[in-house]
């Protein structure tokens, strides 16, 4: 498949003079800013609220995290894939989630701070997550992600997408939620994950998570982003809390580095320790809670190509097989299937189809965004 490579439109008094900063944030213009805030942007206004839809109070009051909103984590709720599009079918999904959060798993009230419908409704989920999305100066503290609740959004997408795509009306409006959180709080379409980026688990599934360059490219677009204010690469920043196949990649590769630890996924006090004695000797500053950040992640991956063998190998087709990529197994060996699947991950965030997996192609498979996937249209 071929590329047509084309510049993000230019809109300006959008950019930002730190454009090209890791994690750079964008500058929503005053009067759209303000507008936002006033409460007449019609996405906020469609928010159904938890009073709207009747949410029982939480158990305890919430609690407000000032100033930390580093990104969107989006979800899917694993429920089943309804043909109920409705209103009434959003307020019961609602009402769903939160049973089960307060009674099966034991939450203070809904996790998620938002949640869509298939049919397109946008609903609030923990109490006062909207009223913060409207000051955008602090964030309600979530139950979505065990690492970023205080840090990360979460958005739950109603369904179960491991085999089947979202509805369009659900996929359009976590655009439209995803860029109304990005201008709040001053987020770049760069800052948009999924869920399983960050923990051991299938949401928000291996036929949505593949959509997720469209979506970034159509909050982009409607930003106004210019490519100067995308960084090159945005990595996952795990840290002491994350969990999953991610993090056993970055285990893969610090023991081929020499480090004694078990890939198992666990960022546990050996794992922690590992990353800031190697953050130490590379001249990075080293993290407390063992913090994986952009500079960590590119001293520490290895280019591969098809004559690559050990650990960072079986790393790399570890994430691979989790992304969705069936034909790929775990024998540290560079195989056809690997190469077939590191050129379907290249391709799908807008990178030159080599099979050789540089610091780019690393980024992508990781779960990070990479610059190229803002300047192509597939």
């Amino acid at each position: 498949m071929t590329h047509q490579r084309t510049a993000l439109h230019r809109r300006t008094l959008l950019k930002t003079a730190a454009a090209t900063a890791v994690g750079a944030q964008l500058v929503l213009p005053g009067r759209a800013q303000a507008a936002a805030k006033a409460g007449t942007d019609p996405v906020l206004d469609s928010i159904i609220d938890c009073a709207a839809w009747a949410a029982r109070p939480a158990k305890v009051p919430v609690v407000l995290s000032p100033g930390t909103t580093q990104k969107i984590v989006v979800h899917h709720t694993n429920f089943p894939n309804t043909t109920d599009l409705s209103r009434e079918r959003a307020i019961a999904l609602a009402h769903e989630i939160q049973d089960l959060h307060l009674d099966t798993r034991g939450f203070d009230d809904t996790g998620q701070h938002f949640t869509v419908s298939r049919g397109g409704y946008i609903l609030e989920g923990r109490h006062r997550s909207l009223e913060t999305l409207r000051g955008g100066t602090e964030q309600v503290i979530g139950a979505h992600a065990v690492s970023e609740n205080r840090r990360g959004i979460g958005i739950e997408s109603e369904g179960v997408y491991v085999t089947e795509s979202p509805t369009q009306e659900l996929f359009d409006s976590v655009a439209k939620l995803c860029l109304i959180i990005c201008r709040q709080y001053r987020l770049g379409p760069h800052q948009i994950f999924g869920h399983w980026d960050f923990a051991a688990t299938l949401c928000p599934g291996a036929a949505y998570y593949p959509m997720f360059p469209v979506l970034r490219r159509k909050v982009a677009k409607e930003l106004g982003t210019d490519l100067a204010d995308v960084p090159e690469r945005t990595w996952p920043n795990i840290m002491s809390g994350s969990n999953g196949t991610v993090v056993a990649t970055m285990q893969f590769l610090l023991r081929s580095r020499g480090y004694t630890l078990t890939p198992d996924g666990g960022f546990g006090p050996i794992s922690i320790a590992a990353v800031r004695d190697f953050q130490t000797k590379q001249g990075l500053p080293a993290a407390t809670g063992g913090e994986v950040s952009n500079a960590t992640w590119e001293r520490l991956i290895v280019p591969l190509d098809a004559n690559s063998t050990g650990d960072p190998v079986t790393g790399l087709q570890k994430m691979l097989q989790e992304r969705g990529h069936t034909g790929v197994t775990q024998t540290g060996v560079f195989t056809t299937p690997t190469d077939m699947a590191v050129r379907a991950s290249q391709r799908l965030h807008g990178l030159p189809e080599t099979g050789q997996v540089d610091t780019a192609t690393w980024c992508a498979v990781v779960g990070g965004i990479v610059r190229e996937e803002f300047t192509t249209t597939p």
